[in-house]
C-alpha cells in the first residue's frame, strides 16, 4: 500500500508532520481528517513508474492521483480568470438547485450547460469530471484556484461537512454580491476625476502643441519684450512641440503605474504602498474603513459557516488585500493560538476603530461574534458610502478651481503681449 507523507494543523493551529497508509491521496485525506486534523501539503513517498508523487496544497492536494477521471478533450484553462459577477450568479444558481434537492453531479452539469465557451464552461465540465470520480466538491474546486479561490473552496468545504451547502452557497453569494457592490462604488468614484483630468491634460497639451507656436510667430513681430508669464508659455510650448514633451506628458502615468507593480511585488514595498494609502486625505479613510468592511465579512461569514477560528482568522489574512491588516490578523492570528482573545491583540495592532475592537470583544463575551462582525462590515459599508460621496463632492471644486486657473494662466499669458504692445504704441503717440 502506498505511503503518503503529509503536514496538517491540529485543533489549536499548530503543524503536524507524519505519515499514513492509503490506496490514494483522497483517502490519505480522508484518513487525516478522521484523525481531527486539518492536512495542508500531502505527497506520496514511494514514487511509481519513476514518477514523481503529486504533491498539492490540501484541500486542492492531489490531481493526478486521485483516480478521477477526466473527460476526453476537455481543457484546464490556467490563463486569467472570470468575473467576480459571473462566479456570483453561478454560485446562486448552484444554491437554487441543492435547496431544490438535485444531486450535486447533475447540478454541475446542468450549470456548464447554461455556460458560454470559455474559463468557466471549462472549469465546470473538469470539476463535475472530479465530482463524477469520486471527489468532493471543495477538493474539485481547490483545483482551480484561478477561479475559485481559498476562501470560496473552505466554504464549500464547509457547507459538505455540516450538510447544508444550500444554505452555505447562498452565504456566499450574497457575500460576493455586497462585495462587489463595494469595489465598484470606489471604482465609480474614481473614474469621474481620472476622466476629467485625463481629457484637461490631453487638451492643455493640444493648446501647447498645435495653437501657442502660432502665437509665437505673431509674438516675435511685435518686437518688444514678452512678460515672464507668456515666455514661460513659450518655453513650455517648445518644451512640449519640439522636445517630445508631449510623449513624456502620456507616458508618465504609465510609467507610474509600472513603478507602483514593481514597488508592490516584494512585501516590504507592498506594505509601504498599503501604509501610504491608508494616510492620503479622505482617500485613505475609504481604504481603512473598505478593508475592515472586507475583513469583518470574509471573516463572519467563514465563522457562521462553521469554519474553525483559527483557520477562518489565516483565510481573511491572505484575502484582506491590505499588507499592514494581514499583519495585524496574522498577531491576532499567533495570540489566539497561545490562548488570548481577539479583542485585545487587534487593539494593541492599533489598524481598526475603538468601536470595531469593543464590538469585537463584546462578540466575544456573548458567543456571537459572526453576527458582531456581519454588522460591523454593514455599518462600515455605510460609512464607505458616505465618505465616497464626500470624495466625489470634494474633487469637482477642486477639478474646476485648478482647469480654470490653467485656462485662465494660458489666456493672461496670449493676451499681456498685446496689451503691454498697445501700450507702448499708445505712449509713442503721446510723445
Amino acid at each position: 500500500m502506498p505511503v503518503f507523507q503529509y503536514e496538517a494543523l491540529n485543533a489549536a493551529g499548530q503543524s503536524v508532520k507524519s505519515e499514513i497508509d492509503a490506496q490514494s491521496s483522497d483517502e490519505a485525506i480522508s484518513k487525516i481528517r478522521s484523525q481531527g486534523y486539518f492536512p495542508m501539503k500531502i505527497r506520496e513517498k514511494a514514487a511509481k513508474k519513476g514518477k514523481p508523487g503529486a504533491v498539492g496544497t490540501a484541500p486542492a492536494a492531489v490531481t493526478a492521483a486521485t483516480g478521477a477521471k477526466k473527460k476526453p478533450g476537455s481543457i484546464n484553462i490556467s490563463i486569467g480568470g472570470i468575473s467576480l459577477k459571473l462566479l456570483t450568479q453561478f454560485t446562486r444558481q448552484l444554491s437554487t438547485l441543492q435547496d431544490a434537492g438535485l444531486p450535486i453531479l447533475r447540478s454541475l452539469k446542468i450549470l456548464h450547460q447554461q455556460q458560454r465557451p470559455g474559463m468557466m464552461r471549462d472549469t465546470l465540465d473538469n470539476v463535475a469530471a472530479d465530482v463524477e470520480g469520486g471527489t468532493t466538491l471543495s477538493e474539485a474546486m481547490s483545483r482551480h484556484p484561478k477561479v475559485f479561490d481559498k476562501l470560496y473552496c473552505n466554504m464549500v468545504q464547509a457547507g459538505e461537512t455540516g450538510g447544508v451547502l444550500d444554505v452555505i452557497l447562498q452565504r456566499l453569494a450574497d457575500f460576493m454580491e455586497k462585495a462587489q457592490k463595494l469595489k465598484s462604488r470606489i471604482r465609480g468614484a474614481m473614474i469621474y476625476p481620472i476622466v476629467v483630468m485625463s481629457a484637461a491634460v490631453l487638451m492643455v497639451t493640444g493648446i501647447m502643441y498645435f495653437v501657442i507656436p502660432r502665437f509665437q510667430k505673431l509674438f516675435a513681430s511685435f518686437k518688444t519684450g514678452l512678460p515672464a508669464i507668456t515666455l514661460f508659455l513659450i518655453h513650455t510650448s517648445n518644451w512640449i512641440a519640439h522636445q517630445w514633451g508631449w510623449l513624456e506628458i502620456i507616458a508618465t502615468p504609465f510609467v507610474i503605474w509600472l513603478l507602483l507593480k514593481i514597488i508592490g511585488k516584494t512585501k516590504p514595498g507592498r506594505y509601504a504602498l498599503d501604509f501610504l494609502k491608508m494616510r492620503i486625505p479622505v482617500m485613505g479613510k475609504i481604504v481603512s474603513k473598505g478593508t475592515i468592511a472586507r475583513m469583518t465579512r470574509t471573516l463572519g461569514t467563514l465563522l457562521s459557516a462553521g469554519v474553525p477560528i483559527l483557520e477562518a482568522i489565516s483565510i481573511t489574512r491572505d484575502t484582506c488585500g491590505n499588507m499592514v491588516f494581514q499583519k495585524a490578523l496574522q498577531k491576532v492570528h499567533d495570540a489566539i493560538r497561545e490562548g488570548e482573545g481577539f479583542a485585545t491583540p487587534l487593539r494593541n495592532a492599533r489598524v481598526c476603530d475603538a468601536i470595531v475592537v469593543n464590538m469585537i470583544d463584546v462578540g466575544e463575551e456573548t458567543g456571537d461574534l459572526d453576527k458582531m462582525l456581519m454588522k460591523i462590515a454593514d455599518n462600515y459599508d455605510e460609512e464607505v458610502d458616505v465618505l465616497v460621496g464626500s470624495l466625489v463632492s470634494l474633487l469637482e471644486p477642486i477639478m474646476i478651481v485648478g482647469l480654470g486657473g490653467v485656462v485662465g494662466t494660458i489666456v493672461v499669458a496670449v493676451f499681456l503681449p498685446y496689451i503691454k504692445l498697445l501700450s507702448t504704441i499708445g505712449g509713442g503717440g503721446g510723445g
